[in-house]
């Protein structure tokens, strides 16, 4: 039987999604909650691979198990065996050739800023802070030429390898509430590190240190020097995948 499961988890203590040798990851604290509850070695694969410090509210995953239990109660079950930084939200019978990596249609990524003159603790673990004036309506217009078919090599850390650059973001949006701004980028999937880089573009846009013809010009020509710097990891977090 294959389960379908839907899972969130606070990024910041694990070395990503993936097993490493390195350090503790989610799929190897999820693999090891299934031997837990049923015996069973099983290999759980995700959507996609959140990297080292990378949060999730509605990462999807999925594995097989001979284990009897109802398949829309197994995410109570596991959670008897999941620490506190990692739940199950929900559990469903999938049919036997659903993939959760290469089914996925569409990801929704949120990235968190606050703006303060100091780091705020109960910020600092789930969001960047900015400092000095920034231009919301700026960064929405960057946004703007961002959207669409591109080829995204700028927006692309070294140490991935993928057969194209080449994705379509389908939307982002910038809000700001108080001193919290939430940019959310949803796209058909994306490349290493390129929320975060395109968090960070929007970011010196905002505040006037790169231009709007700097971000065509590095989409033109995929030059990642013209865009701003990486955004930390820890603002990052999957909100949904959509199938």
């Amino acid at each position: 039987m294959r389960i379908k499961l839907c899972l969130s988890y606070d990024g910041t203590d694990f070395c990503g999604w993936q097993r490493q040798r390195n350090g503790v990851s989610v799929q190897q604290t999820v693999e090891d909650a299934v031997y837990s509850l049923t015996g069973e070695k099983v290999t759980v694969t995700a959507s996609g691979r959140t990297d080292a410090g990378v949060h999730a509210k509605g990462q999807v995953a999925h594995f097989d198990t001979n284990a009897n239990i109802p398949p829309e109660k197994f995410y109570k079950a596991l959670n008897t065996f999941l620490p506190n930084g990692v739940k199950a939200l929900s559990s469903e019978k999938a049919s036997d050739n659903f993939n959760a990596r290469k089914n996925a249609k569409r990801k929704t990524y949120e990235y968190s800023l606050y703006l303060s003159d100091t780091e705020l603790p109960l910020k600092e673990r789930y969001g960047t802070r900015v400092y000095g004036n920034i231009d919301i309506e700026k960064m929405r217009s960057a946004a703007r030429l961002i959207e669409g078919e591109h080829d995204f090599k700028a927006f692309s850390a070294t140490g991935g390898s993928v057969k194209t650059t080449v994705r379509t973001v389908y939307g982002i949006t910038v809000e700001k509430s108080g001193e919290d701004i939430k940019i959310t980028v949803c796209g058909s999937g994306f490349l290493y590190n390129m929320v975060r880089i395109i968090a960070g573009a929007l970011v010196k846009a905002g505040k006037g240190e790169i231009s709007e013809s700097d971000i065509l010009k590095a989409l033109e020509t995929g030059n990642r020097e013209l865009l701003g710097e990486t955004l930390p990891a820890k603002g990052l977090c999957l909100l949904k995948v959509e199938y």
